[in-house]
């Protein structure tokens, strides 16, 4: 089991994660870090001026995850790891994805709305980036 520390810079979803109506993020994996798993801790900040450049203030106490999916993430949408590879593709404008931004507290709750909030976080080439979906 690890303690994983994360920061929210998305605003919206600022006070839902802090009021517990928000319990998944979608996050980028860092090649030189080891994957999240199940059972693990997790707790959220956010920074009080420029991040990077100010301090965190803790949000939330640590939650065990009960839920870490591989994906990965590409231009047309997400593909899911299953049976050993990543298949499945789901496109950004379906029902799927619509949920998937529903429960990560995206407003407005579209997958589309998702696709630009994951490329406007995150550096995601155009052959996909593996990430993780984690629900606490």
């Amino acid at each position: 089991m690890r303690k994983w520390n994360l920061p929210l810079t998305y605003k919206p979803k600022i006070q839902p994660v802090i009021d517990g109506t928000c319990r998944q993020t979608i996050r980028v994996c860092k090649p030189d870090k080891p994957k999240k798993q199940e059972g693990d801790l997790i707790r959220f900040y956010t920074w009080t001026g420029t991040p990077y450049r100010s301090k965190r203030k803790t949000i939330t106490e640590y939650s065990e995850l009960w839920l870490t999916e591989d994906i990965l993430i590409i231009p047309t949408g997400m593909l899911h790891y299953h049976n050993g590879k990543f298949q499945k593709e789901v496109n950004w404008d379906s029902w799927e994805m619509n949920n998937l931004a529903v429960y990560d507290g995206i407003v407005p709750p579209t997958g589309e709305t998702l696709h630009e909030v994951l490329m406007s976080k995150n550096k995601i080439p155009k052959d996909g980036v593996e990430a993780q979906i984690l629900r606490w």
